[in-house]
C-alpha cells in the first residue's frame, strides 16, 4: 500500500477519539488503531454531502 498522509477530523475531541482521513487515496482509520486502515471509495461523495448541510 502507498504511504498515506492522514489528517485528523476537525471534530476530534481532546481524548483523541477521532477519525483520520487520507485525501486522494480514499482511506479512513481510527486514530486509536491506525493499523486498521479501511478503504472508503465513497468518501469524496460523503464529504460533499456533509459540507452541503
Amino acid at each position: 500500500m502507498t504511504r498515506a498522509d492522514f489528517r485528523k477530523s476537525s471534530y476530534s475531541n481532546p481524548n483523541q477519539n477521532c477519525v483520520e482521513v487520507a485525501r486522494g487515496l480514499d482511506l479512513l482509520r481510527d486514530s486509536k488503531a491506525p493499523e486498521r486502515t479501511l478503504p472508503a471509495p465513497g468518501l469524496p461523495a460523503l464529504v460533499r454531502w456533509v459540507k452541503a448541510r
